[in-house]
């Protein structure tokens, strides 16, 4: 999972802005109950403000991955329901050709935002595999050196944790179409053209 803390200074300045956050409800609490619920009130307000302004003003850092090594080039794809699709097969081999390219196939383990919360995510993830396990076969009856794995629900931590771990020259991002596409909907591809310094193609597969 992604470290929400930049460094220590900012997980030790939250620790004490925690204290204080609640050292002010209970010096409230016992003047008044409802000084206490005033304190509450205000102190949580300012603190979403203060959360909101910050993330809206600061600009997204750009992430370089590390090169990948010498005589291969890397292909990372990034694809859930779409993985299967022939358009996206079609690039891969058009992207791989001409190169000694070695193609990571990461497919995000999708799942309802209450099964997350309670750490259900047996289903999605076996449902994810399969679509890949189907998807690897198809590449690599292509003559395509693919390799696959299941993925961070998050599609942008996905890509980030295979950044990481892989090293990519490029990036290979798939969707459904406009109007059918909650990761469209969600900005994915244009977050991850801002987040990581590398080439990116959108591949839109219509699997209508």
């Amino acid at each position: 999972m992604r470290n929400p803390f930049r460094s220590e200074a900012d997980a030790f300045r939250f620790v004490w802005l925690t204290i204080g956050y609640f050292a002010l409800i209970f010096i409230g609490s016992l003047i008044d109950v409802w000084v206490g619920v005033a304190v509450f009130i205000v102190v949580s307000g300012v603190a979403f403000w203060w959360l909101f302004r910050r993330g809206a003003q600061e600009a997204p850092v750009q992430q370089t991955p590390a090169a990948s090594p010498p005589g291969e080039y890397r292909i990372l794809v990034v694809a859930n329901e779409t993985v299967g699709g022939p358009e996206l097969l079609s690039e891969i081999r058009a992207r791989a050709q001409g190169h000694a390219a070695r193609v990571l196939v990461v497919c995000p383990a999708l799942n309802s935002p209450l099964r997350h919360w309670v750490s259900d995510e047996d289903g999605a993830r076996a449902s994810a595999q399969a679509r890949l396990d189907e998807s690897l076969a198809s590449m690599r009856a292509a003559g395509v050196d693919a390799s696959g794995e299941i993925g961070d629900g998050d599609p942008i931590q996905a890509i980030e944790d295979a950044v990481r771990t892989f090293r990519p020259d490029e990036l290979i991002v798939s969707t459904h179409p406009a109007g059918r596409s909650n990761w469209l909907e969600r900005g994915v591809v244009e977050k991850a053209r801002e987040r990581f310094d590398l080439p990116l193609t959108h591949v839109v597969v219509d699997l209508s």
